[in-house]
């Protein structure tokens, strides 16, 4: 059994927020960069930024990605938000001189099916207006192998960029989708007009927790080769509609691809984001599914 650390909880200046509150609610992805960590709040249309050392107290900055707020009512926002899941760590794009963010809507309705492009400046920071990629036709050949695509995650990993698909009570698959980062980066820097074909696409078995199988939640990679992955048992039977939180684990692959172990996380926690941090310390974010409660910031240990 892995035992996090609170670090502290992803509070915001509520005179800063769209809808008042005083914290992020539904972080998802996690990337650290420099000193920066962001997250993407799913249920938001902002980033948000905070340095890796700051202090509980101080206040998570939020970097608007797409114009407008969403609606105050839980229903109609849930209805209407891009469900941004993912971000992921780009290196320096053609013209570009540092490194970039990629934020990713799961795909699971119409809606959510749009990317943004994120440049960031020498000190890590947003530098220019996020740019929107338009995901239906990367997403599509995805949904003839997965009537209800859920992409939580992503990173690049030995020049290829890594999808998660997690699945749940209805279709337990979860799959590891990968592209050729050249070719990605080619389409989404607009040299290429049309995306690339996934070059594999592996399922993963991750099991249960009591009676809910376990889905991806995201993914980050190891120095050696192979890669980290968070994974959530959400009592839910499709990716639109939420459940309760069974618990959540950590797992590795190894650079063959194979599923080596799965750890428990004591407390249960919703765990949606997660970034290395050297060779043995793990950053997670986790989502409750309820406006009312911060996400928050955990530290593993990990041991070899």
């Amino acid at each position: 059994m892995l035992n996090p650390v609170h670090l502290r909880d992803l509070l915001v200046d509520p005179a800063l927020h769209p809808r008042g509150q005083a914290h992020l609610s539904a972080a998802s992805g996690l990337v650290q960069v420099g000193r920066c960590l962001y997250v993407v709040a799913d249920d938001e249309h902002h980033l948000g930024m905070f340095e890796a050392d700051a202090g509980f107290a101080q206040p998570v900055q939020l970097h608007r990605i797409l114009p407008g707020d969403l609606p105050r009512n839980n229903g109609k926002r849930k209805t209407l938000k891009p469900d941004l899941e993912v971000l992921a760590l780009l290196p320096a794009m053609p013209g570009q001189p540092h490194v970039a963010l990629l934020a990713l809507g799961s795909g699971s309705k119409p809606n959510r099916q749009q990317a943004f492009l994120i440049s960031l400046d020498a000190e890590g920071k947003p530098g220019e207006a996020a740019r929107s990629i338009d995901l239906t036709m990367l997403y599509q050949p995805l949904r003839e192998q997965f009537a209800d695509l859920n992409i939580e995650g992503a990173f690049i990993a030995g020049q290829r960029l890594h999808l998660l698909q997690r699945g749940n009570k209805g279709d337990g698959r979860n799959a590891c989708i990968e592209y050729a980062w050249p070719d990605f980066q080619a389409w989404i820097s607009g040299v290429q007009a049309i995306p690339p074909r996934a070059a594999r696409i592996s399922e993963f078995a991750l099991g249960h927790l009591g009676d809910v199988p376990l889905g991806f939640t995201d993914g980050t990679p190891l120095p050696g080769g192979g890669w980290l992955f968070s994974a959530v048992a959400e009592d839910t039977s499709d990716s639109y509609n939420d459940g309760a939180c069974a618990g959540s684990v950590i797992g590795w692959v190894g650079g063959d691809g194979k599923l080596q172990c799965l750890e428990p996380i004591e407390g249960a926690p919703k765990v949606e984001g997660i970034a290395l941090v050297g060779d043995d310390r793990l950053l997670m974010v986790t989502d409750s599914d309820d406006p009312k409660v911060a996400s928050q910031l955990l530290r593993l240990e990990l041991v070899n």
